[in-house]
């Protein structure tokens, strides 16, 4: 995988960060960095020789999305990696969660993320390569009291992602989500916002939230466990890379627990539902 180049949103923080830094200490990888401030990669120059391009980028932005994708190729030729990794958080009961600051997440979380896929799509097609890594969530395969909108969020990413998987594979193009459980980022803390419930009926969640942004930086997943094995995943199982990495003990045993159980769900109600046709 000599020279290839991978562009990572949301660098800043968070896996973003973790994954830039790892990348960064790889001699045969160009590293295109991105964050609204890039003051905040600083945490780069120690590793730069050449082969890292900081660039600002705010994904809801689409100028500066196309300049982006731009200047990465102007510098190193090829995108051969997009990891789609800028987001947001929001804790919040349905009822009572904040309009704005969820459109606003959905700005960011969604559509940046289209419009930067959109954006590098057209490189890899051209290159007959590449691999798109949109960060999902357990969020995205399960939904929590609390998490309704930042679910919608993660959801729609997964939907989103498992047709243009189908779309592109004819161009050789791969699409993984990575789906993690709770890992030591800012997302409980700084990377979310919070409303916290004034709804008497409600007041049984209030603690969740509180809980959520207290254990930031306790959780069990470890970040830089998470980078590797991504990593690996990219440069050892291109050709078997999965749609769907779920990072995380809690991640995978929800998930499984979940399809379990649906699927046992969806069978009781086979014939019923096959009813609802027309008669062959």
């Amino acid at each position: 995988m000599a020279n290839k180049t991978w562009l990572i949103t949301g660098t800043s923080t968070g896996f973003g960060r973790t994954l830039a830094t790892f990348l960064a200490k790889q001699s045969n990888i160009n590293l295109v960095a991105t964050a609204r401030n890039t003051k905040k990669l600083a945490y780069l120059n120690e590793f730069d020789h050449g082969q890292i391009q900081k660039l600002t980028l705010d994904v809801t932005n689409q100028q500066e999305i196309k300049s982006v994708v731009t200047q990465a190729q102007a510098k190193f030729g090829t995108i051969d990696v997009l990891v789609n990794n800028a987001g947001l958080g929001y804790f919040g009961t349905f009822e009572e969660s904040n309009r704005d600051t969820v459109k606003y997440m959905f700005d960011v979380n969604v559509w940046g993320l289209v419009d930067m896929t959109r954006s590098v799509l057209p490189v890899m097609r051209q290159q007959k390569s590449g691999i798109i890594i949109n960060f999902s969530s357990l969020a995205g395969l399960y939904s929590f009291p609390t998490l309704s909108f930042y679910s919608g969020t993660k959801y729609a990413i997964e939907g989103i992602s498992e047709a243009l998987s189908k779309e592109v594979a004819d161009c050789n193009i791969k699409v993984m989500l990575v789906e993690p459980s709770g890992f030591r980022t800012d997302w409980a803390g700084r990377s979310s916002d919070k409303t916290l419930p004034k709804i008497a009926d409600y007041q049984q969640f209030k603690q969740t939230i509180i809980d959520n942004a207290e254990s930031a930086h306790h959780e069990p997943g470890d970040p830089e466990r998470a980078v590797q094995i991504i990593f690996d995943q990219v440069v050892n199982h291109t050709a078997e890379l999965p749609l769907r990495l779920p990072l995380g003990k809690l991640s995978t045993d929800t998930a499984i627990d979940k399809y379990t159980k649906s699927l046992a769900h969806f069978k009781k109600l086979h014939d019923l539902s096959a009813s609802a046709d027309q008669p062959e």
